[in-house]
């Protein structure tokens, strides 16, 4: 739905205030032009005024980014984003602070029975909201506001009861406010769908779409414009903002044949790209159905706390009735019923849940819920899956060895040879020896017709004899090439954690070429964090030779490796050490990591990960860093932290106040304040979230 009919009524750097006359009407709702106008990269702060019809919005950059943004608001989708306030919500929570205002303003002017009338009409909404509560639901803490504000009224104090009120509202008001911004600082992670794409279609550039966009298609995306799929670059430079998306601040150089992301934004530069992953297959919509179905979990903390802010209203009820019992003392009576535990209890605990899935995100890692932070600060056992996590996935041909006696060729020569005849096979290793020939610059060398054997090797004609490559089994039990002498060779290469891939001809065995998974630069510091945040057994399982992982167990200094395992077995590993009493994590990124991902206390799945890696997973990880990994625990841990903090801040200072309440030192209205002013202290400091390390010595 386009949206061309504003005009810009005011104008200075990085804000703009337009004059929208649709706004407010059937398919232009204020809640939903802020969602689809704050998802844009450089937008800072966006406020709609239904009544005013007008939006102002702050926004980071100069005149492109200015530009990106009008652009944006004239492809307004009319569709808001699910789980975010509906329009008129703000309105509805100020009007009755303002009656009541009104009201305190007007009683010193009004006879004492238009002042009674007047009161009651004003709180009567609170009132009835106390009834109503106790009727559906129990006793809750509206039953105990109306009876506060109740018994004030019908005791005469008319100025105490409307401003006890005012305060109520208040503080209600703050706290909704509060939640709201804990729901913003998810809000870029929630895309909305589609973004525009300019499509190379019948030799014209046509503007589509994003949710048109077919597979395979060329996009082109200029200065200003979101990325709108996922694909690699075909042609062009450009700076791109991905900040939306994986949490990096700094934009990133992109050229051929580099990745990009839908909902990234291109800062500078030009790029023409091959659309790789459209729709609803995205990283963008992916996430955003990931963190819609994160909000909705609720961690046992939650529950928990959930559960003990009910209780302590029947400790406040039979606080107060003691109270009034022994003193016959209303005022006593109301200031008790108007403490209250539940708000703190109740808000605080999701606020700091939500505020450490935000700063997760902001880190490149998406948590499920409050279930899964909660989780994951809980484990003490941490297993990798070998290839794609501790390792690269890519393997790097390390060693090329001529055996004597069968070849008269050099490394060099037997390297070439057995690239030019890898090069028609797909798999990682022909990829690794194909690719170490063409990094040392050498020629391709003539050859016959290649015979291939799936998941045992090749053959061809080469230079008038036959070469065979491809396992020990295939070489020595199908062509008869016994490399039984050699084995002192094998076995030292082996024990250095490495691949063999085995080269014979009609003669015997000529050669061995050696491969091995690039460990990650940063996995020993990734490893070492880990144990410094309280992980006591790090493990790794993987489907290499025994020799392979324990090598590469010792140079990382894990606990224990479990080699030789089959893909099914895995999760089977995870289930013996939790009946073992441990409380596991597991990381992985393939097909065949989903049992164990979701057998797992918590299941961590890497960026490259299949589709049910990611979809089994409770953590997603959106930068290839190990450290994301760290990351991910120390901010779940300084989250359960900070929760427990506010609980017992919320414990403490609401049993002050009713102590103080009990002993007559403080009236409704300052009960009333200093409930108030407490919980929403407690939900700014759930709001403010956790930090980690790095970022406060930084």
């Amino acid at each position: 739905m386009a949206l061309t009919n504003y005009r810009i009524i005011h104008e200075v750097p990085g804000r703009l205030r337009l004059r929208i006359p649709a706004l407010g009407e059937p398919g232009y709702e204020a809640a939903a032009l802020e969602d689809w106008i704050d998802a844009a990269a450089p937008t800072q702060e966006v406020r709609a005024n239904r009544s005013a019809r007008t939006l102002i919005i702050h926004y980071q950059g100069g005149t492109e980014a200015r530009r990106a943004l009008l652009r944006r608001l004239e492809h307004f989708s009319g569709e808001p984003i699910p789980g975010y306030s509906e329009d008129g919500v703000r309105e509805a929570e100020i009007a009755p602070m303002i009656t009541t205002l009104f009201t305190l303003a007007a009683l010193p002017f009004l006879t004492p029975p238009m002042r009674v009338v007047l009161t009651f009409a004003n709180v009567g909404s609170t009132l009835a909201k106390g009834a109503d509560t106790l009727i559906h639901e129990g006793i809750k803490v509206e039953v105990l506001d109306a009876l506060a504000v109740g018994l004030a009224a019908a005791n005469g104090k008319l100025f105490t009861a409307n401003l006890t009120d005012l305060l109520l509202d208040l503080g209600s008001f703050l706290e909704r406010r509060t939640q709201r911004q804990s729901d913003r600082l998810l809000r870029r992670l929630l895309r909305p769908d589609p973004a525009m794409a300019w499509v190379e279609r019948d030799g014209e550039l046509i503007q589509v779409s994003g949710d048109e966009v077919g597979l395979g298609e060329t996009v082109v995306v200029g200065v200003g414009e979101t990325i709108p799929v996922d694909g690699h670059v075909i042609d062009g430079l450009a700076l791109v903002n991905q900040a939306g998306v994986t949490g990096e601040d700094v934009p990133v150089r992109k050229e051929a044949p580099a990745r990009v992301i839908a909902g990234s934004v291109l800062v500078e530069g030009r790029l023409r790209l091959e659309a790789t992953r459209v729709g609803e297959d995205t990283t963008t919509a992916r996430v955003s159905r990931f963190i819609q179905a994160s909000l909705a979990e609720q961690a046992a903390t939650q529950r928990l706390a959930d559960e003990l802010a009910d209780k302590r209203v029947y400790l406040t009820l039979g606080t107060g009735a003691a109270v009034y019992a022994l003193t016959r003392d209303l005022a006593r009576l109301q200031s008790v019923f108007l403490v209250d535990y539940s708000c703190a209890l109740k808000l605080g605990t999701p606020v700091a849940f939500k505020s450490g899935m935000s700063r997760a995100a902001e880190h490149g890692v998406l948590m499920k819920g409050g279930e899964a932070i909660e989780t994951l600060a809980a484990i003490d056992t941490l297993v990798f899956d070998k290839t794609g996590t501790l390792t690269h996935s890519d393997l790097l041909v390390t060693d090329v060895v001529v055996l004597p006696g069968r070849c008269a060729c050099t490394e060099t020569e037997l390297l070439a040879m057995v690239a030019s005849v890898e090069e028609h096979a797909s798999h990682p290793i022909a990829q690794a020896v194909v690719e170490a020939a063409r990094e040392r610059d050498l020629e391709h060398i003539s050859h016959g017709e290649v015979d291939y054997l799936v998941a045992h090797g090749l053959q061809a004609e080469v230079d008038g004899g036959r070469i065979v490559v491809g396992s020990r089994h295939y070489l020595e039990a199908h062509m008869a090439i016994d490399f039984q002498p050699h084995q002192a060779q094998i076995d030292a290469l082996h024990a250095e954690g490495k691949t063999l891939l085995f080269v014979g001809n009609a003669e015997g065995a000529v050669g061995l070429i050696a491969l091995r998974d690039t460990l990650r630069e940063e996995a020993p510091a990734a490893l070492a964090r880990l144990r410094a945040l309280g992980i006591q057994q790090l493990v790794m399982i993987t489907g290499d030779r025994r020799e392979k992982g324990e090598a590469l167990a010792a140079e990382l200094g894990l606990d224990a490796v479990y080699a030789e395992m089959a893909p099914e077995d895995k999760a089977s590993v995870i289930e013996g050490l939790q009946q073992a009493g441990h409380k596991v994590g597991f990381v992985g990124d393939g097909v065949n990591d989903g049992p164990a991902l979701a057998v797992a206390d918590v299941g961590i799945a890497m960026p490259r990960g299949a589709d049910i890696a990611r979809a089994t997973a409770d953590v997603v990880l959106m930068d290839d860093r190990l450290q994301a990994v760290a990351d991910a625990r120390e901010i779940a841990h300084k989250t359960m932290r900070l929760i427990q903090h506010n609980f017992t801040a919320a414990v403490g200072i609401n049993t002050a106040v009713l102590g103080g309440a009990v002993m007559g030192w403080l009236s409704p209205v300052a009960s009333a304040l200093l409930h108030n002013g407490s919980t929403i202290g407690i939900l700014v400091n759930a709001l403010k979230g956790v930090s980690l390390e790095a970022e406060s010595q930084g």
